[in-house]
């Protein structure tokens, strides 16, 4: 027989979560320890932040990399993208500063422990953020990004699976090269 689990509400999730020392995800009353991230994963992710970050350098955008927290309000789900533009005014939920309401584009590298989950339910928990335009789903073992734009009420995905590819960002007006994902990465 099984131990039932203890739901905590969101209030009780940030009140531990601002304190703690490693970075939970929060899902349905549950507290979901984050693991820890691999060479290949924190290069990837820095690649893009930077790229992002020298190509929105004068523009009405931010972003941010891993430690931004994202609420998804209509899930009741808080996750940690491993990096998150936000365009026009950035919401907060409180005066924290730390849960960000309005992302525009997410991009998450893929690790064996959350690849499921990321490609599933996180991704269909996202769809229900009024603000998000475009979803990324990074590979860390192969030269792959899948591309997911928002078309009205669906979503167009895009795969790019050559190091020679460029990809658009239409919603925040940036472009990405593969190669450039994996600067430093050996596939």
């Amino acid at each position: 027989m099984r131990a039932a689990k203890t739901l905590i509400t969101p209030e009780e999730y940030l009140l531990k979560e601002r304190k703690a020392e490693f970075k939970s995800e929060f899902r349905d009353g549950l507290i979901i320890a984050m693991p820890g991230a691999s060479r290949h994963h924190c290069l990837i992710s820095g690649n893009i932040f930077v790229q992002l970050h020298f190509q929105l350098q004068n523009s009405h955008c931010e972003v941010f990399i891993s430690a931004m927290r994202v609420r998804i309000p209509k899930k009741c789900t808080y996750t940690y993208p491993d990096v998150v533009v936000v365009c026009d005014e950035p919401r907060f939920e409180d005066d924290h500063v730390d849960t960000l309401l309005n992302p525009t584009v997410i991009f998450e590298v893929l690790s064996p422990s959350t690849e499921h989950y990321d490609k599933n339910e996180k991704f269909l928990a996202y769809q229900t953020i009024e603000s998000l335009q475009e979803y990324i789903l990074v590979s860390q073992d192969e030269a792959k990004v899948d591309q997911y734009v928002r078309k009205n009420e669906k979503w167009d995905m895009t795969i790019f699976n050559s190091l020679n590819d460029l990809f658009q960002l239409g919603s925040i007006a940036c472009q990405l090269a593969i190669k450039a994902i994996y600067t430093r990465v050996k596939i």
